[in-house]
């Protein structure tokens, strides 16, 4: 008996970065990153950093990005912090996305926490 093997995920999660990046530069998401972290996690493949300019503006930013990926047949694994706006993460698995505001963002830093974890050599 033979095993199938799983669609190319690493396909899937470059066409969802795609998605999730147009829906964001669509709303102008302020500074949005991509930080590659196929090299560092197993759970995901990249990591989108982006702030919005108001609740409101990370709200509609974390929408328009639910909505294009839903337009491509993708649903999220789970969406968090939609109630308020402050930070909302949407999990896709191969993809994640935070949208953040200004101040959350420069709190949590998860641009520089990802890149000093990239630094670190991995223990097996």
């Amino acid at each position: 008996m033979s095993v199938e093997q799983p669609v190319n995920t690493p396909v899937l999660g470059d066409a969802l970065l795609s998605v999730a990046q147009d829906a964001l530069d669509d709303l102008k998401a302020v500074e949005p990153v991509v930080l590659d972290v196929r090299a560092f996690s197993s759970v995901m493949d990249y990591l989108i950093v982006a702030s919005g300019t108001s609740s409101r503006h990370v709200k509609s930013l974390a929408d328009n990005v639910l909505m294009k990926a839903k337009e491509q047949g993708v649903r999220p694994l789970g969406v968090e912090g939609e109630r308020a706006g402050e930070w909302v993460l949407v999990d896709f698995g191969d993809v994640v996305v935070h949208v953040m505001q200004p101040a959350a963002r420069s709190f949590y830093d998860l641009e520089r926490l990802w890149s000093v974890q990239a630094e670190q050599p991995q223990e097996s």
